[in-house]
């Protein structure tokens, strides 16, 4: 394979540039600026730009766009599929004034998933490589056990003089909302067919409205009623973890996020709900810490085995890892291209690593200006008009239904890991 040193930095920098914007904006990802570019791609081609070049430039954005993306899930409650569990832990830290230290833990974790993931290449790639097919024929049954350990781990809050059996009620609320939230996902993923789009920006995802709803407006209406204040952020922040802590949210992030990279029909945002069991369960800020930690390790190295498990076992994982195979089919890849799509993640990651930083750090210096009420009055209404955009009056009433079936965590004290139902039992009901 012939490379030109100057198309792959310029493709690197484009891909980066794109994720940046799909991470900054909620509703658009990196899905939508694969199918673009796979459209434009004679236009590419005229260009110069061979095949190879504009497969580096959609992984490039894929992996840009799991640092950043984490940046709108924190400083304004809109989150995407991967990052909806942030937001809880990641506003607990805005409340306190440390916004930036939340994007820091987030970024340190995204970058050691890059290094454990490349260490763990070789050793993941021939044991999924051999068991696979087992996983594959057991797929409905993990996930069922992933949802059965959910529940049995949800113990509520604690309060003193509730007796040794409240537990189960905590259980109870947590199988309601699990439940409740399933049902509406289903109702939303087989009529995503009524969504009219006003904009159209590659293809519409019903993801946006049920999300967006869930865990970001219900987030900012719950803030409201509460006339939260936004406190003075912190400018220069580094987050004080134990070393251990910060290994350990590395490990489990990148073992989850490896691991759901090889099953089909499950994104990454299952990743994230495996990465919140496998971090321990204690009521301390420092499990919080960790827990971001671990859950922007799985959306990275899911990226990078997404790409890994394409060249293992030929099969695309994520909508970019589609687009890449129908560019440079998987069948004809050498040893090398593979090699070469590894440094450009190398290379993308540190830019990504500190540019996140460096972001977090300007938008917690502007937040610390302005009301915060008006703040998310501003937001739930851009998430009302985006939801309206890409996704037509059948989106809102999506949205409108979602926002209060995502409150009901907080007001029966429960996790509100429960209400990722949306999206598992749709897909425990396909393996089914």
């Amino acid at each position: 394979m012939e490379l030109s040193l100057m198309l792959l930095i310029i493709s690197l920098f484009l891909g980066f540039l794109l994720g940046i914007i799909s991470g900054l904006t909620p509703g658009i990802h990196v899905n939508n600026f694969a199918l673009i570019l796979v459209a434009l791609s004679p236009l590419f081609l005229e260009l110069g730009f061979a095949p190879f070049y504009i497969a580096v430039i959609i992984l490039a954005n894929s992996v840009t766009q799991t640092f950043i993306d984490i940046i709108p899930s924190i400083f304004l409650g809109a989150p995407e599929a991967d990052t909806a569990l942030a937001v809880l832990p990641g506003h607990a830290l805005l409340m306190e004034g440390r916004g930036a230290e939340a994007v820091r833990l987030s970024a340190i974790g995204s970058a050691g998933a890059v290094v454990v993931a490349l260490l763990m290449a070789v050793p993941l790639g021939f044991f999924f490589m051999n068991i696979y097919g087992t996983i594959e024929a057991y797929i409905g049954w993990i996930l069922i056990l992933i949802v059965i350990v959910m529940i049995a781990t949800e113990n509520g809050e604690v309060v003193e003089g509730q007796g040794s059996l409240v537990h189960f009620k905590f259980k109870g609320y947590a199988v309601m909302l699990f439940i409740i939230s399933g049902l509406l996902g289903m109702f939303a993923f087989d009529n995503t067919g009524k969504m009219s789009p006003l904009v159209t920006f590659g293809e519409p995802s019903i993801l946006l409205p049920l999300l967006s709803g869930l865990f970001g407006a219900s987030m900012l209406v719950l803030s409201l009623m509460t006339k939260s204040e936004i406190p003075p952020q912190q400018k220069a922040c580094r987050f004080v973890l134990p070393r251990k802590r910060i290994v350990r949210g590395m490990l489990t992030g990148s073992a989850a996020g490896s691991f759901v990279a090889w099953l089909p029909g499950v994104s990454s945002a299952v990743g994230t709900i495996i990465a919140r069991l496998l971090v321990r369960e204690e009521k301390d800020e420092d499990s919080s810490k960790e827990f971001m930690i671990s859950l922007s390790g799985a959306n990275t190295a899911n990226a990078i085995f997404s790409l890994i498990a394409l060249f293992i076992i030929q099969r695309a994982r994520s909508g970019a890892m589609v687009a890449i195979d129908g560019l440079i089919n998987v069948s004809e890849w050498e040893l090398s291209t593979i090699i070469i799509l590894l440094v450009v993640i190398i290379y993308i990651s540190i830019i990504s690593y500190y540019t996140t930083i460096y972001l977090g750090d300007r938008i917690a210096g502007f937040l610390s200006r302005i009301n915060y009420s008006k703040l998310c009055a501003a937001v739930l209404a851009g998430l009302t008009l985006m939801v309206i955009m890409f996704t037509g009056w059948f989106g809102l009433v999506i949205f409108l239904i979602s926002t209060p079936v995502g409150m009901v965590a907080s007001f029966a004290k429960i996790r509100k890991t429960h209400a990722m139902g949306v999206i598992l039992l749709p897909v425990i009901m396909y393996f089914f």
